[in-house]
C-alpha cells in the first residue's frame, strides 16, 4: 500500500483517484507521519435483482377452452 502526504495527496487528489481505480493498489494518506485516510477501489457491482414481473413467464400450460363457462361435472369439489 502506498503511502502519501495529504499535501501531496491535496495536489494530486484526481490522478491518485483514477490510479486507485485503474490499478486498485489502496492509497494510505497521512498528516505528519499519522494515518488520517485510506483510498481503496470501489467494491464490484452486485448482480442485478431479478424482477418479479415475468418471472414465470412459460412455465404454465393451457388447457381447454378458459372462456368457456364448466358445468358442474366438471368441477371434482361438487362431486
Amino acid at each position: 500500500m502506498e503511502t502519501i502526504a495529504i499535501s501531496q495527496f491535496k495536489a494530486t487528489c484526481l490522478s491518485l483517484l483514477e490510479r486507485v481505480r485503474n490499478t486498485g493498489e489502496p492509497i494510505l494518506v497521512t498528516k505528519r507521519g499519522k494515518p488520517i485516510a485510506r483510498i481503496l477501489p470501489p467494491s464490484p457491482p452486485a448482480p442485478p435483482k431479478k424482477s418479479a414481473f415475468g418471472c414465470m413467464s412459460g412455465r404454465s400450460e393451457q388447457l381447454g377452452d378458459i372462456v368457456e363457462p364448466l358445468s358442474a361435472e366438471d368441477w371434482e369439489v361438487l362431486r
